[in-house]
């Protein structure tokens, strides 16, 4: 874990994502992280549904061609149907913006959250 950086969350963003990704559970949901990087505290504000975004078993996908150019997305955020709150290869390798948040089966409490940078190291995460 990373100590040294902590990812803001709103308590309300938190409950959008574990009940949406409720809601298409068997299937993985995807969206945008928009907000500010400041010095040791990233502070997340708003989510975004990625345009043209595909939601299947096992991955969540949106096609690069069809992003806005927005510099207030600083991560992404999706589910993980299997319940582990760790971080795939293809997590790695398709990681837009500086964070990763990852909701995990059952998606009903704070502890089916963890986030992570893009070198796929844990980042403390606090709601507010």
């Amino acid at each position: 874990m990373n100590p040294t950086i902590e990812v803001l969350v709103p308590k309300e963003i938190v409950q959008m994502i574990l009940e949406s990704a409720k809601s298409l559970h068997p299937k993985e949901t995807i969206f945008l992280l928009r907000g500010k990087t400041r010095k040791d505290t990233i502070t997340i504000s708003e989510i975004v549904i990625p345009p043209s975004a595909t939601y299947g078993k096992g991955f969540a996908s949106l096609p690069m061609f069809m992003m806005p150019i927005d510099f207030s997305v600083i991560g992404t955020a999706h589910s993980h149907p299997s319940g582990s709150l760790g971080l795939s290869v293809e997590d790695l390798n398709h990681a837009l913006g500086k964070v990763i948040l990852v909701a995990a089966y059952p998606y009903d409490r704070v502890d089916s959250l963890a986030v992570y940078n893009r070198r796929g190291e844990k980042l403390r995460l606090r709601l507010i």
